[in-house]
């Protein structure tokens, strides 16, 4: 019998609190051994708008800076909010920073609200994933490139110098997200990491989307690995309960291919389940 695929385990942290406390929770993390830390991309927190909220990309080259070790991203930027060849600038910068451990995630940009509070447009939806195959492209040609020119619908580079590039080569891992077959088609050209949320069923379903938009341009589907974005108040029961509870949510989400889980943080009253998780769940689960 085959062993199961190992499993890789992220925590996604809203930056909502205050930099010292930041940088002590991210250094707590990396002790404990987690494989990745992620913040989010947006002007304004969605599920609290009120609040206060740091940009993610200047947070995340400071906090790149303080850890030696675990995996950095956003999860993901927002193709809304920066022409494609800043985002690959600041992805650049990153990855030096952090001695070569940039994951470059990217999407297309979703939440209304704070577009229209601070006077962002907003395409529509053809225009908006026409942008988002785009600058994918414009990205990955920048990171991997030394001159670049590109003469696309949205976006246009003409011998456009990239230096110094990044310390991952031939760019950093892209990890895309994406739910819909329009937005898989560009997932199964570019990405090396394919993040999504949802149920098992709903992961299950997109999935196999993916796999068809692989087998059209002869890419193999297992070369994508498949990963989740998760958070307490969307699965059935809270995943920092115990560290049973963490075992259960990654065992139905892996018997539908994930095997990547990026999930909330728990607020700090839950740091003991987290770090029995760390102690007892992810050694037993990985190659």
């Amino acid at each position: 019998m085959s062993r199961p695929a190992a499993i890789r385990v992220g925590l996604c942290t809203d930056q909502n609190l205050p930099y010292p406390t930041m940088v002590d929770h991210w250094r707590l993390f990396e002790r404990l051994g987690f494989d990745s830390v992620w913040l989010c991309d947006h002007f304004i927190q969605p599920s609290h708008p009120d609040g206060p909220y740091f940009e993610g990309w200047t947070l995340l080259g400071a906090l790149a800076s303080v850890t030696s070790r675990i995996r950095v991203g956003v999860l993901v930027s927002s193709n809304t909010f920066r022409h494609p060849a800043l985002l690959a600038k600041q992805a650049a910068t990153v990855d030096h920073v952090s001695g070569g451990r940039l994951e470059l995630g990217i999407g297309a940009g979703w939440y209304v609200p704070e577009h229209r509070a601070f006077g962002i447009d907003f395409p529509e939806p053809a225009e908006l994933v026409g942008r988002f195959g785009e600058a994918v492209e414009v990205i990955d040609l920048l990171l991997r490139q030394d001159l670049t020119s590109y003469d696309g619908r949205y976006y246009h580079l003409t011998d456009a110098p990239f230096r110094p590039g990044p310390v991952q080569r031939p760019r950093p891992p892209f990890t895309l997200g994406a739910h819909r077959r329009h937005m898989l088609r560009i997932v199964a050209k570019h990405a090396d990491t394919w993040n999504s949320f949802g149920t098992p069923a709903e992961l299950k379903e997109r999935g196999e989307i993916l796999d068809e938009c692989c087998r059209e341009i002869g890419r193999d589907p297992a070369s994508i690995r498949r990963s989740l974005y998760g958070w307490a108040s969307m699965m059935p029961s809270d995943p920092w309960a115990s560290p049973a509870a963490f075992l259960e949510m990654v065992e139905r989400y892996r018997e539908v291919g994930v095997t990547e889980f990026i999930i909330d943080a728990p607020p700090p009253e839950q740091f003991p389940a987290l770090e029995k998780v760390a102690a007892d769940v992810l050694p037993a689960h990985r190659g």
